[in-house]
């Protein structure tokens, strides 16, 4: 083996352990609140379904990865057979997302589905790693003035949308990727939580 393929397999060798020590820490360091925020968000949208509600979520990049992950388990199955899910991902429409955001920007392209498809109490979820997306912040915002229950996992110190939502569950990271590992990693436990309650809130997701 040459000395630059040696250095190579080095450099490779370092980035996974320390991906593998920074991903094992952050994840160390969830604690009694993170279980009470992603708690109080299971009962919030189970609440909503029994009542013909539904969850909305949204978030940018990675985010929007999430939002769409987490709405695909619900409205199919995670572990178990069940009842679909009314859940909706507000970053799927590209038709719907380039209209808004060529009339009204790009910070509304989260709002002006919020302002069309929410109704009061329902549930929004924005998914923001800074906790400063501006269109997330318009989307909250929108929503509590709709009578909706918000919730974020954001990260940092949760930007501005930890002071707009009901149940904040802030990733214990300081890096973009750990903080998305972190928020999928508590997207997969709602959906486990919501799964074992839903023979306690009736037909999930049923509207009228």
């Amino acid at each position: 083996m040459t000395e630059s393929a040696e250095r190579r397999d080095d450099t490779r060798a370092r980035i996974f352990a320390d991906t593998l020590r920074d991903h094992r820490d952050a994840v160390a360091r969830l604690g009694p609140e993170h279980f009470e925020a992603i708690v109080a968000l299971a009962d919030d949208v189970a609440r909503a379904w029994s009542g013909g509600g539904r969850l909305l979520v949204c978030g940018n990049g990675g985010s929007a990865a999430d939002a769409q992950h987490i709405v695909a388990e619900l409205v199919g199955r995670f572990e178990r057979e069940r009842r679909a899910c009314a859940a909706l991902a507000l970053t799927v429409n590209a038709s719907t997302l380039t209209a808004v955001a060529n009339d009204y920007g790009f910070d509304e392209v989260f709002a002006r589905q919020v302002d069309g498809l929410g109704r009061p109490g329902d549930v929004l979820l924005v998914v923001s790693t800074s906790g400063n997306s501006p269109n997330c912040v318009r989307a909250a915002e929108r929503a509590r003035a709709g009578g909706l229950l918000v919730h974020g996992f954001l990260g940092g110190d949760g930007g501005r949308l930890r002071g707009l939502v009901d149940g904040a569950l802030v990733a214990p990271a300081a890096d973009t990727p750990r903080i998305q590992e972190i928020h999928i990693m508590m997207g997969h436990l709602l959906c486990a939580l919501l799964e074992q309650g839903l023979a306690d809130v009736g037909p999930a997701g049923s509207r009228p």
